[in-house]
């Protein structure tokens, strides 16, 4: 696994980033060789954000946790993408149809065993209508995404209001 380490309005010390490798070893035996890891850590004020993105074959697991102490964010981050891996077993087994990959989940399989239950479905017309329009839409109902189909692709998008006030656009990607 590779790993990249960004810092915004930080510096990070030889310390931590042994550590960011330490933790990240822990999550590496799960993927390839080919998996890139990326983890930024951002300095504001008195608090500590790290975000973790790994990337391997074609799936995405992303971690972010923000606390006042460096250290204590990696911890957290790490411990929410080990959760993310165990919870999608099944998907990863089938991804990479590896045997290796059952000895990884062996340890971690009985701690975090859990069940997903649908309590309702939603059905509903997707109104082909551009971006600002959906994000006016989301903004009307009160929701925090909103799906549509995009006017211009034809594809299903959704847009979201991100933490800080701004909003982002998921758009398929075709593999």
């Amino acid at each position: 696994m590779t790993i990249n380490i960004t810092a915004r309005k930080t510096s990070v010390k030889d310390s931590f980033k042994d550590r960011v490798e330490k933790k990240m070893a822990k999550l590496a035996k799960f993927f390839d060789d080919e998996a890139v890891a990326t983890v930024v850590v951002t300095n504001e004020h008195d608090r500590e954000t790290v975000e973790i993105t790994i990337q391997s074959g074609g799936m995405v697991f992303r971690g972010e946790k923000t606390t006042a102490d460096r250290l204590d964010s990696l911890e957290g981050v790490t411990d929410s993408l080990l959760k993310q891996i165990t919870r999608n077993k099944e998907k990863l087994q089938k991804k990479f149809k590896s045997p290796g990959i059952d000895k990884a989940f062996a340890a971690y399989e009985d701690a975090y065993t859990e069940e997903y239950h649908v309590v309702r479905v939603k059905k509903f017309s997707l109104k082909p209508m551009d971006v600002e329009e959906a994000i006016l839409q989301m903004n009307m109902v009160g929701h925090e995404f909103f799906m549509f189909r995009n006017v211009d692709t034809g594809e299903i998008n959704v847009v979201y209001r991100r933490k800080d006030g701004n909003y982002g656009l998921l758009e398929p990607e075709n593999l």
